[in-house]
């Protein structure tokens, strides 16, 4: 069972499923209902083989008496779906890192190659990803990518496909994970949408990096800070889609950390510096071997035209740059804007 925080777990489940999916149906479980145990994150799932294997969790393994056996009879050749009740007593509950009892109704069923395939590599690479199924289990959708522009895998009955696309499309404009169960098109869903919670790398030292650092946790997000290139290429080399590296310290020693985050082409990459410090810096990229189209990539000076002056006003153009990228907007204000409002 993977263990640690909810990013790395849904990272290492994501190249479960990509590897499995080679071999043929993935069985997953999911939450289809539950009452208790306190406050729970949704997105709950649990990955696995005929022949044992598991990734993935479904809280923090309470219910893995019920949810292992399930997720292995699902993942079988020629498995049909099944739902399982499954309760935990107050004590088990709470030494799992619940807040108290309760019980659940998890569905389990198979994932064809393809659908296991393309939802892995969403997780695995940090872009918002669903999956949508009857509640019965009995076909599998996949959505991935920044608008969940990726659709694999089917529903059955006219218009369903497009009606539930549709519908995750418009959960993920709230901008948070969830577990729905819903109806469309004469449909009973259950749908799972994974947003990706941005990590914030900052790299060097200054109030600016604290202001940064403390604008990140208000927002939810990650923060880590280092001053050491080492660690910090080491940090970037890891990075998914969804986290940012801002770089404050101007030393051509940390264009190594640069190089990295651009030559692999993930996550938000932006950095600190007068016009005249960027264009030094882009100069000894383009030494360094960057290319023009890996260039493009990198936002500095990082921030949007807000008028800042202090550490905290910075940290707040830095982190609504990082929110209009996202959201794939330009950062202009909403009285002049055209588009809808609210992402």
């Amino acid at each position: 069972m993977t263990t640690g925080t909810r990013a790395p777990t849904l990272r290492m489940l994501g190249v479960a499923l990509q590897r499995w999916a080679g071999d043929g149906p993935v069985g997953v479980v999911r939450v289809l209902d539950r009452h208790g145990f306190g406050t729970v994150e949704s997105g709950q799932l649990l990955a696995g083989t005929a022949g044992g294997e598991v990734a993935g969790e479904v809280y923090r393994g309470a219910l893995d008496g019920v949810a292992v056996p399930l997720v292995a009879a699902v993942s079988a050749v020629s498995a049909v779906p099944a739902a399982r009740n499954a309760h935990v007593a107050e004590g088990p509950a709470v030494a799992a890192g619940l807040a108290c009892s309760g019980g659940a109704t998890l569905l389990g069923h198979p994932l064809p190659s393809e659908v296991a395939a393309a939802l892995g590599a969403a997780l695995e690479r940090g872009v918002p990803a669903a999956l949508v199924s009857p509640a019965d289990g009995t076909a599998a959708l996949a959505l991935a990518g920044p608008e969940l522009e990726r659709v694999v895998g089917t529903l059955a009955g006219a218009g369903v496909v497009e009606a539930a696309v549709a519908h995750a499309r418009g959960r993920l404009r709230r901008g948070a994970t969830l577990t729905e169960r819903f109806d469309v098109a004469g449909a009973d869903l259950l749908l799972d949408l994974w947003v990706p919670v941005p990590s914030v790398l900052s790299v060097g030292s200054g109030a600016i990096g604290e202001a940064l650092l403390a604008q990140a946790r208000l927002m939810g997000w990650g923060a880590r800070h280092e001053t050491e290139v080492a660690a910090a290429r080491a940090a970037v080399a890891e990075f998914s889609d969804s986290d940012v590296l801002v770089l404050l310290d101007h030393g051509p020693a940390f264009d190594a950390v640069l190089i990295e985050g651009l030559r692999r082409g993930r996550g938000f990459i932006g950095a600190l510096g007068s016009r005249h410090t960027q264009s030094a810096r882009r100069e000894r990229l383009h030494a360094a071997g960057l290319t023009e189209a890996e260039l493009t990539r990198l936002h500095g000076p990082v921030g949007l035209d807000l008028g800042a002056r202090t550490p905290a006003e910075t940290a707040v153009s830095i982190v609504a740059q990082v929110v209009a990228s996202r959201s794939g907007r330009g950062g202009t204000a909403l009285a002049a804007a055209e588009g809808r409002i609210g992402g």
